[in-house]
């Protein structure tokens, strides 16, 4: 079993016998399901966004299996609960292949829990769409890996880019960071240094702090002593509320235009409603804002949709930040499918390189590295925001698009401290 304990086997055999959607009755009803596997965190640290990917990639099937499903043959899940836990992902990505021999994969939600399973998938020469990892295919090299979210070419390098365009495009010189010393955080602010000497920025302030940190105080003093141009933040969501409060408390120095840029947290429902006006100013990265210029097709209708399944799960109510990507991803598959007319995954991987897929996202071409051609991650501040008022969010207005300028639906307030007015 790959020293995936029996204990395990069993425990995730029974939450897999829980969580593994039923497939729509479908019109002659005998046809054998396309069944499509994968682990996405619904209990642990990360489950609050697994949990809201879940219910759109549900949505999603009962979408395609309603109109016929795919071949012919109605859309099966295979899905197990990974705690959030890396190691419980290649035992039960070993067991998918193996064991329930499923037809084509998803990746697990997020980066580190991709990351123990992707040389198993290259070694197999399998194909996957990937949910939410930054990264992972940058070296590895797999023609048949499809990254689901809007990071553009390189993203391992490249994904907060945005944010230092953004400040050479306003001709910001002296930048100041603040960064937790855990990976995902340290390797965001490493690609930060990078990119401002390449733009000629100088770092006046390099603010590293613990993991889960809850007192910002002696960190802020320190960056405010530096008076940079800029602020980026590198920081995980527990963090990410408390250095926001710490803002309120401390101040930030008059000389700082822009602060933000790689906060991971906020973008949630919960975050959104419980900082509220605390975020004015705040610019920083996400997949998805109600605005005229992201209204694609199909937007709306799933919004509409989505909601009132995540109420009733209790999961992500608002649903901008993933859960749009999340259906997407099963748009890829659902139209690489119909076009190829098989399973075949060597062509699919050929299709989904060759051609742009409209989803409900926009349209996706991918790249050599099966990342999006362009990066697309959206810089947005916050503006006017209330407090406890969650659907504010859905009108336009309270994230005003700054980067990319395909996207742009205003320009910045600065600085900082005048836009948190």
């Amino acid at each position: 079993m790959s020293n995936f304990t029996r204990r395990k086997f069993t425990k995730v055999a029974l939450a897999a016998s829980a969580a593994v959607a039923a497939p729509a009755i479908m019109a002659g009803g005998a046809e054998k399901p396309i069944r499509i596997g994968f682990s996405i965190a619904q209990t642990g640290g990360i489950a609050a966004g697994g949990k809201a990917g879940l219910t759109a990639l549900e949505l999603w099937r009962s979408d395609v299996n309603a109109t016929g499903g795919l071949l012919g043959r109605p859309v099966e899940f295979v899905v197990y609960d990974d705690q959030s836990q890396t190691s419980t992902v290649p035992g039960i990505y070993a067991k998918l292949l193996d064991i329930d021999k499923v037809d084509l994969l998803l990746s697990p939600y997020g980066t580190n829990l991709t990351a123990v399973v992707m040389p198993m998938i290259k070694q197999r020469n399998r194909f996957i769409i990937a949910q939410f990892e930054i990264g992972q295919n940058d070296n590895l090299k797999h023609d048949k890996f499809f990254e689901i979210a809007p990071w553009g070419p390189k993203p391992g390098a490249n994904w907060c880019r945005g944010y230092f365009d953004l400040a050479k495009r306003l001709g910001y010189k002296t930048l100041g960071i603040i960064s937790s010393d855990a990976e995902f955080s340290a390797n965001a602010a490493n690609i930060g240094v990078t990119v401002a000497e390449e733009y000629g920025m100088k770092l006046v302030s390099n603010q590293h702090y613990p993991p889960n940190s809850v007192d910002f105080s002696g960190i802020l003093r320190n960056v405010n002593a530096a008076a940079p141009d800029f602020i980026f933040v590198a920081s995980y969501p527990v963090e990410s509320a408390a250095l926001i409060h710490g803002i309120s408390e401390i101040g930030i120095a008059d000389s700082v235009q822009m602060f933000g840029g790689a906060i991971v947290g906020i973008q949630y429902a919960q975050q959104l409603e419980s900082l509220g006006s605390a975020l004015n100013g705040v610019t920083n990265y996400d997949s998805y804002v109600v605005a005229p210029t992201m209204n694609f097709a199909g937007i709306e209708k799933f919004l509409e949709r989505y909601r009132p399944l995540a109420e009733s799960k209790g999961v992500d109510a608002l649903g901008h930040f993933l859960p749009p990507f999340f259906y997407a991803g099963g748009q890829l598959i659902e139209q690489a499918v119909k076009a190829v007319g098989s399973l075949d995954e060597a062509k699919l991987a050929q299709w989904l390189h060759n051609n742009a897929v409209e989803t409900i996202v926009g349209p996706i071409k991918f790249g050599p590295d099966g990342n999006w051609v362009e990066n697309r991650i959206v810089m947005a501040q916050y503006r006017n925001v209330k407090d406890k008022d969650l659907d504010q969010f859905r009108h336009p207005g309270k994230q005003v698009i700054l980067q990319p300028e395909a996207l742009a639906t205003g320009k910045i307030v600065a600085p900082y401290k005048k836009a948190r007015v």
